[in-house]
């Protein structure tokens, strides 16, 4: 019998999201540069789209985190 109830997340596993998150950024920041950097239209359009993909990967890391927020322990593990 399969339990649709959602488990907390390991501290691996958020490192590993937070990892993926910071990972998003820094590629949002590249592809922002080289847009501004390039006089090509199909590459400034291409950088944009990347953008929007990348944003959207974060909205979706980051509802992954608030979605298992309340079954984060209250106080420090030891």
């Amino acid at each position: 019998m399969q339990s649709n109830q959602m488990q907390a997340i390991t501290g691996k596993e958020l490192e590993y999201i937070v990892d993926s998150i910071s990972n998003e950024d820094l590629l949002i920041k590249q592809c922002a540069a080289t847009a501004a950097a390039t006089q090509n239209p199909t590459i400034q359009q291409a950088c944009q789209q990347y953008i929007r993909s990348m944003d959207h990967h974060i909205d979706l890391l980051v509802q992954a985190i608030q979605q298992h927020q309340p079954l984060a322990p209250t106080s420090p593990q030891q």
